[in-house]
């Protein structure tokens, strides 16, 4: 029903020549997810994702796991950042196992575009020590891996 009514304010803003605000409304949106674990962040994959969604116009949703409510503080620097530049963001914490987490996500949501995580040496592994391969496989976007400058 959203659909439909953004499409029929859009044809009224173009009959009456607004030609930008009815391409504006008719824009799809698009979004990036940004899978990241507490005590496991760097600014660099923040800086990615966040260039990234600049470069393809699309918003940023973030996937915070932590087993406590408490924010990690370079998340908090980093959505202060954020905030700054003018960044659209959805920040979403969940406690359970990134891999999952990410694939859960990006089948739900069909506008993610692609998904970005940190480097880990277990991310073909899930919480219970199973391979993930294929589940990787069927995933719903392209998932890109940020490697740490070590």
């Amino acid at each position: 029903m959203s659909k439909i009514e953004r499409l029929m304010s859009a044809v009224s803003f173009a009959e009456e020549g607004e030609f930008d605000t009815a391409k504006e409304m008719l824009k799809e949106e698009r979004r990036v997810l940004l899978a990241v674990k507490k005590e496991q962040m760097d600014k660099r994959t923040f800086r990615y994702a966040i260039n990234a969604c600049k470069r393809v116009g699309a918003h940023l949703d973030i996937l915070y796991i932590s087993p406590v409510e408490a924010i990690d503080p370079v998340l908090e620097e980093c959505l202060s950042e954020m905030e700054k530049e003018g960044i659209n963001y959805r920040l979403m914490r969940k406690n359970g196992c990134l891999k999952q987490e990410i694939i859960d996500y990006t089948n739900s949501k069909k506008e993610v575009l692609f998904a970005v995580t940190e480097s880990s040496g277990n991310l073909d592994v899930d919480c219970k020590g199973k391979r993930l391969s294929e589940a990787w496989q069927n995933l719903k976007c392209p998932l890109v891996v940020v490697e740490d400058g070590v």
